[in-house]
């Protein structure tokens, strides 16, 4: 059966011969357990950046607050969507050809499962272009990335996602019910078609692009707050970042972690094609692991802020019993600070005013 090219009965060949089962008690359970945490840890998240923006609309901050809200929303309306999704398969024990004839459900599916797959990369790789700008070209980035400017890299990033997700759609090929029956993507099974090839490709490129100019951004961030934190240590007496680069860290190692192994599985399918040796079950298990990319987002990026940071330390100091880093620390922000640092480094003024002082010094 060409399930490619007919979209009424497109995957329903594979589920005659499928070679992945999954227990429906265990994996409603799963599911829903997922769908329920994420639902919560974004709407927690989005209540804190809500409570935030009322508090804090300065014009450096608010681009930050703007691209994180996009992420955290996305996040929870995709666990709202494919997670209902996913729940009323297990429900219906499966039974594609019962509930999905005109094959509606498995290209809505299809395109919720690319959409809300990408576009939390690529709004990722947006925040971490934007905190680059922002530590390293302070000037710039309060002049030219205003709130106007950001809510339309919000809109095409979105669009661009939904251009990707709907591809298929418009070429007339349809979305693929996968070999454990309980998704829908591109085709990965008994791939020999370019343009099937060309799908798996498209997506894994874009996605590993994304991850890749995150960990670029992020390091150059990185970087650039250890030497302003030196330059602190000279000018502004003992002014620490340690809440900046532990995001850093954690925002890298939590999308490459989760995101990586779905990423790689598919750009193999796409290179071998029919020769791929990729199971039902290194799919299904490298798809949960992306999946617990969008439950941890919202605590990467919001929930792990200077308060939460201050207890860890302060329950850290009394179970070791060493001083190792003083509290005052954390009086100022640390992005506050490295915007000030920056901006006074780059300011002509600043370095017209250092080379002045040894001239009067020596006048006296």
């Amino acid at each position: 059966m060409n399930s490619s090219k007919s979209p009424g009965l497109a995957g329903f060949g594979i589920l005659k011969n499928t070679t992945c089962h999954t227990e429906k008690k265990i994996s409603v359970f799963f599911s829903i357990i997922f769908m329920t945490v994420g639902i919560l840890s974004n709407s927690l998240a989005i209540a804190i950046l809500m409570k935030a923006y009322q508090r804090f609309r300065q014009k450096s901050k608010a681009s930050f607050l703007l691209l994180a809200s996009g992420l955290v929303i996305t996040d929870l309306f995709g666990h709202l969507i494919n997670g209902a999704i996913a729940v009323f398969v297990y429900a219906s024990d499966k039974d594609w050809i019962r509930f999905n004839q005109s094959n509606i459900l498995c290209s809505v599916f299809g395109i919720c499962m690319v959409f809300f797959g990408l576009c939390p990369l690529f709004l990722g790789s947006v925040m971490a272009v934007e905190r680059c700008i922002g530590v390293t070209k302070p000037i710039f980035h309060s002049t030219k990335m205003t709130s106007k400017h950001v809510k339309m890299m919000l809109t095409m990033v979105c669009l661009f996602a939904v251009l990707i997700a709907l591809l298929p759609i418009l070429r007339f090929r349809a979305y693929q019910i996968q070999a454990s029956r309980t998704w829908c993507f591109y085709k990965t099974e008994h791939v020999e078609d370019w343009e099937d090839r060309f799908y798996l490709l498209l997506f894994s490129c874009l996605g590993l692009l994304a991850l890749a100019i995150s960990f670029l951004c992020n390091a150059v961030t990185g970087i650039t707050l250890l030497r302003v934190k030196f330059k602190s240590q000279q000018r502004q007496g003992r002014s620490h970042h340690f809440e900046m680069i532990i995001q850093l860290l954690a925002i890298m190692c939590v999308s490459c972690i989760c995101w990586s192994p779905f990423l790689v599985t598919m750009a193999r399918i796409g290179i071998n094609a029919s020769r791929s040796k990729e199971t039902c079950e290194t799919i299904l298990f490298a798809l949960r692991m992306a999946t617990w990319n969008q439950i941890l987002d919202p605590w990467v990026y919001i929930l792990l802020r200077k308060a939460v940071l201050k207890n860890l330390y302060k329950i850290t100091r009394g179970c070791c019993g060493m001083h190792i880093i003083n509290l005052h620390m954390w009086e100022l922000s640390s992005i506050k600070n490295s915007l000030k640092v920056a901006a006074i480094s780059e300011s002509p003024v600043s370095s017209k005013q250092i080379n002045l002082q040894p001239l009067s010094s020596t006048g006296q």
